[in-house]
């Protein structure tokens, strides 16, 4: 008999379309610093970039683009 790996309980998964592999991320209100050095000849290259999020954070389904902004206090906990 083939083993068959569980699903884990916590598993993220759309409500309308049963994805559970592809979300996307919508951010409002984002401000974006980014550090330059200007080299010899004039050019730039950036030294660092960071990013904050100010507004609201949505997320949904990659598949059937529903609102799954509810998950994302979840989603949030499980990014590494």
């Amino acid at each position: 008999m083939p083993f068959v790996q569980p699903k884990p309980a916590n598993l993220l998964q759309c409500p309308n379309c049963g994805n559970d592999t592809d979300f996307f991320e919508v951010n409002e209100e984002i401000v974006t610093t980014t550090r330059y050095v200007q080299n010899s000849d004039g050019s730039f290259t950036p030294v660092d970039h960071t990013s904050e999020t100010r507004g609201e954070a949505r997320l949904f389904c990659g598949n059937c683009e529903e609102d799954l902004t509810f998950f994302h206090p979840r989603f949030s906990e499980m990014i590494f």
